[in-house]
């Protein structure tokens, strides 16, 4: 009877997918990261419409500029998936395009955010100290271009080693989890450019 039952086990599947470490530690590293934006986002929302004096987000957050910036942030994403792609399959070249070309749409993005900061700094005196909103503005989307910043110079460093010829098709799991970063990176500013450009200029 015993026999016949033990026939019945189930087999380990060996096969069957198991996280790896580095994606274990990537999920809650972004998990950790999520939970800093929400704060920032929570007290951003909070505090709209409360400065008493200074500039406001309707009279100085302009969009064509912001929409362009994020249009490159956004895609960056599609091309560091194509670069991972072409790093599976041992097409190195491509490889290298692909990743150059994210990291100049990345940069592109760091290089809008700065000007857009320079013309509200200019053209409206909003300064990180001017009131509640500039506080919560640069703080949020700040904290967001920090983690961008980060993103790239990681992109840099596959790219640079690559250049290098040090990086192989079997290096392909660890270039994509710092592709999941930069789509993490990507994700959050959706998120943050819905609060700040949508719901902060819509506020009286």
């Amino acid at each position: 009877m015993s026999g016949a039952a033990s026939t019945h086990l189930p087999v380990p599947n060996e096969s069957a997918w198991r996280p790896t470490r580095g994606a274990v530690g990537m999920l809650c590293l972004i998990a950790a990261e999520s939970c800093i934006f929400l704060t920032f986002v929570v007290a951003y929302l909070f505090y709209i419409g409360k400065s008493a004096h200074g500039p406001q987000p309707r009279e100085t957050l302009e969009l064509p500029m912001v929409i362009v910036n994020s249009v490159a942030l956004i895609s960056s994403s599609f091309t560091v998936v194509a670069g991972v792609r072409a790093l599976e399959h041992g097409r190195f070249a491509a490889m290298k395009g692909w990743l150059a070309l994210t990291i100049a749409l990345g940069a592109w993005f760091v290089v809008g955010t700065f000007s857009e900061w320079g013309k509200l700094m200019d053209e409206h005196g909003l300064f990180i100290g001017t009131n509640l909103f500039g506080t919560t503005f640069y703080a949020l989307v700040g904290l967001h271009l920090l983690h961008v910043i980060v993103g790239l110079v990681l992109l840099s460093g596959v790219l640079a080693c690559a250049m290098r010829g040090r990086v192989a098709a079997t290096h392909a799991h660890a270039v994509d989890m710092i592709s999941w970063y930069w789509h993490f990176v990507d994700g959050v500013w959706i998120i943050v450019f819905t609060t700040v450009y949508v719901v902060g200029r819509a506020s009286p």
